[in-house]
């Protein structure tokens, strides 16, 4: 994995603001390092990488991505992807389910049902709403684009279940909230719920000593 390069100067000015509101917030660099400014490509493999990252350690999701990319074109294209036999992809790490949602996400493109490059002129929910009408993708995997792909400052991927344990970490919570209290936790960071999302990876890397995924 390549190092991530650092926080662009608007971003970070942006961040500055966020931890005004969120006190907590202002100390995860100091114990975590600086926070590296972490993307995706936008398009087709982005797509791609939301569906390689589902459910698994970002570890495993990386060492996928690395050999499914060994067997692309670069940048990688839909039409590739749909050449390849469902044994090199189950060789390349990818699930029954996953190589299905791949092939459907590959032909949407493909056929123009899905125009990758319109989404990013879409309000975040538009988006969010145009990606999450794939089979296979939910709105978590729609949320991830737009935050790494789209780099969309306000996105928060509030289905995270690392992002409601380093929350319930940071503030000595008794337990992770869920899906729905974590949403609203997060609501007094907008509009910088990406960016404190970000941190709250940022912090429960640093804890558990976890690799990122990045693509």
């Amino acid at each position: 994995m390549s190092e991530a390069p650092p926080v662009p100067p608007a971003e970070r000015a942006a961040l500055r603001r966020l931890c005004a509101r969120e006190p907590a917030f202002a100390a995860i660099e100091r114990r975590a390092g600086k926070l590296p400014w972490r993307t995706r490509e936008a398009g087709f493999a982005g797509l791609l990488a939301a569906i390689v990252g589902q459910q698994i350690s970002n570890l495993a999701a990386a060492a996928i991505w690395t050999r499914l990319r060994a067997l692309l074109a670069t940048p990688p294209c839909p039409r590739a992807f749909l050449a390849l036999s469902d044994d090199a992809l189950r060789q390349a790490g990818l699930s029954r389910p996953k190589i299905a949602y791949a092939r459907g996400l590959a032909e949407a493109v493909a056929e123009g049902r899905l125009d990758a490059s319109a989404l990013a002129a879409m309000p975040d929910e538009e988006a969010i709403a145009a990606i999450a009408a794939l089979k296979g993708f939910g709105r978590w995997s729609a949320e991830i684009y737009l935050l790494f792909a789209l780099q969309r400052r306000d996105v928060f991927p509030a289905a995270d279940l690392a992002l409601a344990a380093s929350l319930a970490d940071l503030r000595g919570l008794p337990a992770r909230p869920a899906e729905r209290a974590l949403r609203a936790l997060a609501e007094p960071w907008a509009p910088y719920r990406g960016l404190a999302a970000r941190l709250l990876w940022h912090h429960w890397r640093h804890v558990n000593g976890r690799a990122a995924f990045d693509s």
